[in-house]
């Protein structure tokens, strides 16, 4: 595998994340992966949402306004229901349109489903760009998705009908999904990510935690590489921040592929990249893009193509 250029949510810091618009702007630019969430309808629909369910900073009501907080989880709602909301346009004022202020607003987005995705990509006639989807399921709200072996089913099938199965990578917080990738179609690489700082860590170097489908570092030398390749991943998916030199290293020792998330600013992305990692997620592949070409990697060809009209 190349040196691996990941648009994150499509590149969210350039268009509405996870919508048909910046997945279409990152394989007009050029990249090697479109990284994206997934999530599941009532109606057993596969869509394309980093939240488990509406999210009150994106999505707007047919009458503009923005939904309340919390937000209705998508199983809760049929895939007519959820193409009623638009996501299109940050909510003016929030934090998260403070840190994406040049995000370019695309009002009347509607939330794609991952076969549009698909769809997309074939028509911009790209023949190598991969997907890293990450299956959107916490431990703690199993009310708010479909169980772990349902929605790898429901993946995995949609894959074979599709035809993508062969370019495709899953990712995930909750190995759960990952173990029962790796049984049902070992040939897919299953992505680990870790979290182990902070409020929303999802790992532990001293116990399991309720993400780690029962691994425990703790077994391995307190190795976050270990316990993956111990539990069969191809790929550690650590946040950027929690990354050493030395892992990566032990990493390509064991065999296992390092990509970091999600890494924006120029000089952290040259940091990456002078310590070793395969590939970097980012919100702007546009200067990932730019970095890795001065460091002297090969670039993606971009695939012209047109998102399709909003409503």
């Amino acid at each position: 595998m190349a040196f691996d250029i990941e648009a994150h949510r499509g590149g969210r810091a350039l268009f509405p994340e996870n919508t048909l618009q910046s997945f279409a702007n990152a394989l007009s630019m050029g990249v090697n992966t479109l990284e994206l969430d997934i999530g599941v309808t009532r109606d057993a629909a596969i869509i394309v949402s980093h939240e488990r369910k509406l999210n009150p900073d994106l999505a707007r009501e047919p009458d503009g306004a923005y939904v309340a907080p919390p937000g209705i989880p998508f199983v809760q709602l049929s895939l007519d229901e959820v193409k009623k909301y638009d996501v299109g346009r940050i909510r003016p004022g929030s934090a998260y349109a403070a840190q994406f202020p040049d995000q370019h607003p695309v009002p009347g987005t509607p939330i794609p489903t991952l076969i549009e995705v698909f769809d997309l990509v074939r028509r911009s006639g790209d023949p190598e760009v991969r997907f890293n989807i990450e299956t959107k399921i916490d431990p703690d709200h199993p009310e708010e998705s479909p169980d772990p072996r349902r929605f790898v089913d429901l993946l995995l099938d949609l894959l074979q009908e599709q035809k993508f199965g062969d370019r495709v990578m899953v990712q995930s917080f909750d190995w759960r999904t990952l173990q029962l990738v790796q049984k049902q179609a070992p040939h897919i690489p299953t992505v680990y990510l870790t979290l182990q700082k902070g409020s929303g860590a999802t790992n532990s170097l001293d116990r399991a935690t309720e993400w780690t489908a029962g691994f425990n570092p703790a077994e391995y030398g307190r190795s976050l590489p270990r316990t993956i390749k111990a539990a069969g991943g191809a790929i550690w998916s650590p946040y950027f921040g929690d990354v050493e030199p030395d892992a990566i290293s032990e990493s390509h020792q064991l065999g296992l592929k390092v990509v970091v998330w999600t890494v924006n600013k120029p000089e952290d992305i040259a940091r990456m990249i002078d310590i070793g990692v395969d590939g970097i997620i980012s919100d702007r592949p546009d200067l990932l893009r730019e970095v890795a070409g001065e460091k002297g990697m090969a670039l993606p060809a971009g695939y012209p193509v047109t998102p399709g009209e909003a409503k």
